[in-house]
């Protein structure tokens, strides 16, 4: 989405940068390192050579995180409707986005350990700009949606919070293809001609994005239980829930800062200290940035996928907090162990004297009563034969009412 404007211009350059300068003979090219094969193309044996450890360590390190990104983005793709929780829902949309994201990130970690070229230049300075602020204006996506629920507002639907995350990092496209379209095509520089000041400042936008995140999440952390439990009323662990999402979110954001700040003094400082101290400054500064990019870019992924994207997944994925009050009226809930124990009821007098006087009367009816103003044989009171009543009589015009239709016996009356 970022990157649209400066696609054909990739790809352009990737054609012409390889035809022209990037093409070794493979009489004059040096003999393959320990690890590669003699039909491995010079420009990608770093990949493969066993003699510099950090480049084989770094990939197995990069292609593990990207393989995580993949296996839990289809993860949440499939389990998507299973959350019912249109609060809980409305992260998914920002987190598939930086799942996809971090993917992009740790595969762009390869291009920093392969042989210079035109092409890789292009692809290094257009890519990690947009790619870096995708990650963190997910991130802001994600502080945005838990400062409105902790505040007691509904969230954005997913939808709108990845088109506000991708906005945001159009903006960042835009500079960097700016950058690159001046540097290369206006003052006819090399792609990998370029001080590390200027990669640096490119960069700047991203870092406003990280630290608008830090902000917004720092304030979920401290601000988020002022009221939390008024309204949300109901649903005791709620707010707790939400703080619990905050902090992940905060920690996630603190850590890629102190990177982001020790990437800045080893890319600017450390490459000068180096020429200071060794001549031969630009093969030096050549294989000093390489590795620093390649490790951030790394630990980059590492650092959003352990303290954003699993614990908010999980978060997320889980089964929602049982409620501290229990529904009389839901059938589904088994009743509350008070109910389910057998109540002991304890007789005294006056159940005692109540039953023998209903005793009583019922022995008065059974040898006569004064009814009328005259004594009425006894009868069986209210047998199985249908007996109406007086009441019955007058309502029915005087004539003899019917036994009802599911009239089976003796009833009380």
């Amino acid at each position: 989405m970022a990157l649209s404007p400066v696609l054909f211009f990739l790809l352009s350059l990737i054609g012409c940068g390889r035809s022209q300068d990037d093409i070794i003979d493979p009489g004059k090219a040096p003999p393959p390192p320990r690890g590669c094969g003699t039909n491995v193309d010079p420009l990608y044996r770093a990949l493969c050579d066993l003699e510099s450890v950090w480049t084989v360590v770094l990939e197995a390190v990069a292609c593990g995180g990207a393989i995580t990104s993949l296996v839990l983005f289809v993860v949440l793709l499939a389990k998507r409707r299973t959350v019912l929780d249109p609060d809980r829902r409305s992260g998914l949309g920002p987190l598939l986005l930086l799942l996809a994201s971090l993917l992009a990130l740790f595969s762009l970690s390869l291009a920093f350990m392969v042989a210079r070229t035109e092409a890789v230049c292009v692809v290094r300075r257009v890519l990690w700009g947009p790619l870096f602020a995708l990650c963190f204006s997910c991130l802001l996506a994600q502080a945005v949606r838990l400062k409105r629920l902790v505040s007691g507002k509904s969230s954005p639907k997913g939808g709108a919070l990845a088109v506000l995350a991708g906005a945001l990092a159009l903006v960042q496209g835009i500079v960097s293809g700016e950058w690159l379209l001046l540097s290369v095509v206006r003052e006819s520089h090399r792609a990998c001609d370029y001080p590390p000041l200027d990669f640096a400042l490119v960069c700047s936008y991203a870092l406003g994005l990280l630290v608008a995140a830090l902000g917004l999440s720092l304030g979920v952390v401290l601000c988020g239980g002022d009221g939390g439990e008024d309204e949300e009323g109901s649903d005791g662990g709620c707010e707790r829930r939400w703080r619990c999402n905050g902090v992940w979110l905060f920690l996630a954001c603190l850590v890629s800062l102190l990177l982001w700040a020790a990437w800045l003094v080893l890319y600017l400082h450390g490459d000068a200290a180096l020429r200071r101290a060794r001549s031969g400054g630009g093969a030096r500064r050549q294989e000093w940035d390489e590795p620093v990019s390649a490790v951030a870019l790394v630990a980059q992924g590492w650092v959003l996928l352990l303290f954003h994207a699993i614990p908010e997944a999980h978060l997320c994925l889980r089964d929602p907090p049982a409620p501290s009050q229990h529904d009389y009226f839901d059938t589904s809930q088994p009743p509350p162990p008070c109910f389910q124990q057998d109540m002991t009821i304890t007789r005294g007098p006056y159940t005692e004297n109540q039953a023998y006087s209903i005793e009583e009367h019922s022995a008065a009816l059974r040898g006569g009563s004064f009814h009328n103003g005259g004594i009425r044989p006894g009868v069986p009171f209210r047998g199985h034969m249908y007996q109406p009543t007086e009441m019955a009589l007058v309502m029915n015009g005087g004539t003899m009412p019917t036994a009802p239709v599911h009239y089976t016996g003796r009833q009380l009356w």
